[in-house]
């Protein structure tokens, strides 16, 4: 059987898929295996998932979505989706403070890559766990809460230290958005009011196809209610119908815009769930640079723009707040994202990656572990600050390496 990764870029080398049906069966297996990795919704775009050895789904687990109204925090079974579980959250008066642009991924992938949403003051999605468990190289099962030493490098785990069965996070108030979304933003009024325009919603995202000195579309996802948009704002007009981010893309897969408020969970991914967002015909990378960085690391894009738009499909750029999880990209920074989704030639596309990585050097710019990047591991090292301290609690707690792979290899000091 051949499995790949949802893009198509990743056949897994795997010598077997494990289906587990109970916690028991998976404990089981991970304790007589000798590689391991667990896949998630097949969202990311490199080797991180890939082994050799099993190829573990746990899709199959028993679904949990239970809450604790005392602590307003809810546990979930880890293969859910998130578009799964925020309808029932929602409806019991609850929400989670951020969601990522697709509700189609993994809750546990989506933690343990460093995955974010958007917005000055919300953090990643795995910022929200406040507790897992995790089922260790020797088959023991560990309960791990905010007050355990171990909890900022598990949280964001890559899958390196053992495989999480359950993630509890933290629930605010169920509450209301209303999108808008503006066309035609000038480059150099982006720049000039970068802060103003990002500040402007709960969550605000630019998007660009780096072909002329504009972001094609703004994104604005406001605390409803909110108050009528204007038709002109920084130099960009309302957009007179819904929008798609990519050029050429119907809006029917998009969630509802035109200021028209609606719950958080239909508003803050960019895509419905009831739609696959695209073909899958396109490959991304992600780089985090400081917030107060964010004006100088778009000029330093703009001059990449002839090596760029020839590749891309569409570019976003969103901030995201820091935390002190060891291998987040927010890790104890404010952070602004550049995203790139690129079409679907890995070799034409590697080039430019190396290009934009030397480009935002300068700024310390971190890649997001789920996506396609080609820095060298010292580089990467470098920017993580905590990456050789998660490097020995790998080892520490996995002496046999059976949740390794090339990729962690590569990544990982020795």
């Amino acid at each position: 059987m051949v499995i790949t990764n949802w893009a198509g870029n990743v056949t897994f080398s795997a010598r077997q898929l494990h289906r587990p049906a109970s916690v028991a069966e998976l404990r089981e297996l991970v304790a007589g295996a000798d590689k391991l990795r667990i896949l998630g919704s097949g969202h990311s775009f490199n080797h991180i998932a890939d082994t050799t050895g099993y190829l573990v789904s746990l899709a199959d687990l028993p679904p949990v979505i239970s809450l604790d109204e005392v602590h307003g925090t809810v546990t979930v079974s880890p293969g859910l989706r998130y578009g799964e579980v925020v309808p029932q959250l929602h409806a019991a008066g609850y929400a989670l403070h951020n969601l990522g642009s697709l509700p189609h991924i993994s809750i546990a992938g989506a933690c343990a890559t460093g995955t974010h949403g958007s917005g000055v003051g919300n953090g990643t999605l795995a910022s929200a766990v406040v507790a897992l468990d995790l089922v260790t190289a020797d088959g023991e099962l560990r309960t791990i809460g905010r007050d355990d030493e171990l909890f900022p490098a598990a949280v964001v785990g890559l899958g390196a230290l053992g495989v999480v069965t359950s993630l509890t996070l933290a629930l605010r108030p169920a509450f209301d958005v209303a999108q808008c979304v503006y066309d035609d933003l000038p480059y150099s009024a982006a720049l000039d009011g970068f802060d103003a325009i990002m500040t402007s919603g709960y969550s605000v995202s630019l998007f660009t196809d780096w072909a002329g000195p504009r972001f094609n579309q703004v994104w604005v996802k406001q605390l409803a209610p909110a108050p009528a948009p204007p038709r002109r704002w920084h130099g960009a007009t309302l957009a007179d119908a819904p929008r798609h981010p990519v050029p050429g893309m119907s809006a029917e897969h998009c969630t509802e815009q035109m200021g028209a408020p609606g719950p958080w969970h239909a508003r803050l991914p960019h895509f419905r769930l009831e739609f696959t967002p695209s073909s899958g015909e396109e490959l991304q990378s992600e780089y985090f640079v400081p917030r107060d960085q964010a004006v100088s690391g778009l000029a330093a894009l703009d001059g990449l723009r002839d090596r760029i738009a020839p590749v891309l499909q569409i570019s976003e750029v969103r901030t995201i707040a820091a935390d002190d999880l060891w291998l987040s990209p927010s890790y104890r920074r404010d952070t602004v994202a550049f995203h790139f989704t690129w079409v679907k030639d890995t070799e034409a596309v590697l080039p430019v990656l190396a290009e934009i990585e030397a480009a935002l050097a300068p700024f310390d710019a971190r890649p997001h572990w789920g996506k396609l990047f080609t820095m060298a591991p010292e580089v990467v090292a470098a920017r993580y600050t905590r990456l050789s301290d998660f490097a020995a609690l790998a080892r520490h707690l996995d002496p046999n390496a059976t949740f390794h792979n090339p990729f962690l290899s590569h990544h990982l000091p020795s």
